[in-house]
């Protein structure tokens, strides 16, 4: 008796086991689309030995064959925090990913099929059809108000007005500024005639109407179909120019706003359009604008925020010009030379919410450049957060800290295509993430004084690093879960003392492969790894946990990975020489820096296929880095210009 009661008890654990292995299929959330790329997300329950998958298929309506795309990326039981900030947060059990690299106001269908060994239920098989976005452009059919500069004195187009807010309002002077009787329409449009539009802030009949603080408040809500644009004439240059004033533009309540062919100057915020729990616009495009002398230049901190286009603007920030700085103080090292940099310019352009597309911007002398808002939790509404954000063709100069941090977001952050040189704490920031994937793919780094390249800390989760051309150690050893690395670059600088390479990994879930590196001439430690046994999800290494090798041949053999990757040295490329590791403040100029691979160099075909990054490679397989031989060289910065002042 006791014996059958014993089989019958090792046969219901064995049942209660395979119910918690099989998966039951949750809600499945489309992201917001962007011009380029797709996202989708699946919650999920069960799954406990994580051997389920999602395959992804997807066409552009009306053709007949289907494409693969990478699988969905499983998530779930990371552990995000920091004790600093009472940070404590574990992704939910679920699946996510992107489709990229699709073409702009395109339908596609797309096929997921969600599979588990140990059974799945539910509706285990989505097909949505999905449109990609395309650039915001004016309604044409929208009335025209012109505006003129109170110095203006020639002919003028009616119907005119002296000043933004009383074209955008119908607004008047003094006290009656905040009578807002002739509102501009959806679909209207201002246009901007050339001249100087500066605030008498301390004059109570203010010609530009924004008595005592010298801000324009604009609140009015466009459509997507009608958006309210003001944009320049096209008859000469058109500067706001705040006189020190703390922000020149105020959109936290808009809808679906364009602003273009702007000057913005001397003012600590451009354009403020959100705050975290308050409010926030909607809709909210930036593009061929001029940004000079400002503190910050596009930002957003509620969570509502949702669909921004910010493309092909400059921004010119207040920081050193001449030299590299980094901050020091009581939680930092000494920096070198220098004292402590001054935070007078933060970042250029710092986002949260869902849907944002931040591209073909220069931007140099800030903190930061580019950021997703270090918000916290992320609320439970897929559509209130930091989800389907892409930041690409970036040109960015003379950092402070970062040039992309995408610190706050959650799934499907898109950083790819960038190029960024001088850098003083680090260069693409992951701190922390909550879930993923993000991914960074063909972004440039060099001279980075610090030797970190990814700044993988706070247990971000989720991260995706393919062909990216790194001039730069990676030696971050914080811990991080679900990383991988293909077809990526890292060519040491020389520092002392440092190995090429670390891997952190905080999770069983991690891989790396077909990857070149160059090691750091004298260093017996190159690449440093540790990473869990298999099936332990929860991992805090402990002293003594991380191994190091001397070559990559000893890491495979030890660790299983970089069966495939390559060491090799500077004359992989046509001209490029690294940045000198003795002087950490000196500055580099992109126009003098050459990133390409020399044909036929060890980099080139060394690489792995991998579906909707590198389709259409040249030769046998796809190169290493972010530049393939025998591709049209990426445009990074914005369209309209041929020359960047802070490049000399």
């Amino acid at each position: 008796m006791a014996r059958v009661m014993r089989l019958c008890l090792l046969f219901l654990a064995g049942l209660a086991l395979q119910a918690q292995n099989a998966t039951t299929a949750g809600r499945f959330h489309v992201e917001h689309p962007t011009l380029l790329n797709l996202g989708f997300e699946w919650a999920i329950s069960g799954d406990a030995n994580r051997n389920a998958t999602v395959e992804v298929k997807f066409r552009a309506a009306g053709e007949s064959a289907w494409r693969e795309a990478m699988p969905l990326v499983r998530i779930g039981g990371e552990n995000i925090y920091r004790r600093r900030e009472n940070l404590d947060y574990t992704v939910p059990d679920g699946f996510a990913g992107s489709i990229l690299n699709l073409q702009p106001g395109t339908e596609y269908e797309c096929q997921f099929v969600m599979k588990d060994p140990d059974g799945a239920s539910g509706q285990t098989t989505q097909t949505v059809k999905v449109k990609t976005r395309t650039e915001p452009m004016p309604y044409a059919g929208g009335n025209v108000r012109h505006v003129y500069s109170p110095e203006y004195k020639g002919p003028k187009v009616e119907p005119h007005f002296t000043s933004l807010l009383q074209a955008y309002y119908g607004a008047g002077l003094g006290d009656w500024s905040v009578v807002w009787e002739r509102r501009a329409q959806p679909g209207d449009t201002i246009l901007l005639h050339a001249g100087i539009y500066k605030p008498e802030r301390l004059n109570y009949v203010d010609p530009m109407m924004t008595p005592f603080d010298g801000s324009n408040s604009l609140t009015l809500k466009g459509t997507l179909e009608k958006p309210i644009t003001i944009k320049s004439a096209g008859d000469g240059e058109v500067i706001f120019d705040g006189d020190g004033n703390h922000s020149m533009f105020d959109v936290t309540a808009s809808r679906y706003h364009i602003f273009d062919g702007i000057t913005i100057r001397n003012t600590d915020i451009g354009i403020m359009a959100g705050q975290k729990e308050v409010l926030g616009a909607v809709g909210l495009t930036v593009k061929n604008c001029r940004f000079e002398n400002i503190g910050f230049g596009v930002w957003t901190e509620f969570a509502g925020s949702s669909d921004f286009y910010i493309a092909d603007n400059l921004f010119i920030g207040r920081e050193d010009r001449f030299r590299l700085n980094g901050w020091t103080g009581f939680m930092w090292q000494p920096i070198g030379n220098y004292g402590s940099h001054e935070l007078r310019s933060y970042y250029a352009i710092k986002v949260y919410g869902p849907g944002h597309v931040i591209a073909h911007n220069a931007v140099a002398y800030f903190h930061d450049s580019i950021g997703i808002s270090t918000y916290g939790t992320p609320p439970s509404d897929p559509d209130m957060r930091a989800s389907s954000i892409d930041i690409y063709n970036n040109d960015f100069h003379v950092n402070n800290d970062d040039y992309v941090e995408t610190d706050g977001g959650v799934h499907n952050v898109r950083v790819f295509n960038n190029r960024g040189v001088n850098a003083f704490h680090g260069g693409y920031s992951s701190q922390p993430t909550f879930g993923g994937p993000i991914y960074f793919i063909r972004n440039i780094l060099y001279h980075t004084t610090s030797s970190t390249s990814f700044k993988f800390s706070a247990h971000p989760a989720g991260l995706f690093v393919y062909h990216n051309t790194i001039i730069n150690e990676h030696a971050v050893g914080e811990p991080y879960s679900n990383a991988h690395w293909r077809n990526n670059l890292f060519m040491s600088k020389n520092a002392p003392g440092i190995g090429v390479m670390t891997w952190a990994n905080g999770t069983d879930a991690y891989s790396s492969d077909y990857n070149g590196f160059r090691p750091n001439p004298g260093v017996a430690a190159q690449y440093r790894f540790f990473a869990p046994p298999k099936g332990q999800r929860v991992y805090e290494p402990k002293a003594g946990d991380m191994k190091t090798f001397a070559t990559l041949k000893e890491l495979t053999a030890a660790t299983g990975q970089e069966a495939h990757g390559v060491e090799l040295d500077f004359d992989i490329f046509e001209k490029l020489e690294p940045p000198t590791a003795t002087n950490r403040h000196k500055v580099y100029h992109s126009m003098d820096l050459n990133f390409k691979l020399k044909p036929g160099s060890k980099a080139v075909d060394a690489g792995v296929p991998i579906p909707t990054v590198n389709d259409g490679f040249v030769g046998k397989a796809p190169d290493l880095g972010a530049l393939e031989v025998g591709k049209p060289e990426l445009k990074w910065g914005p369209r309209w210009l041929t020359w960047a002042p802070f490049y000399r």
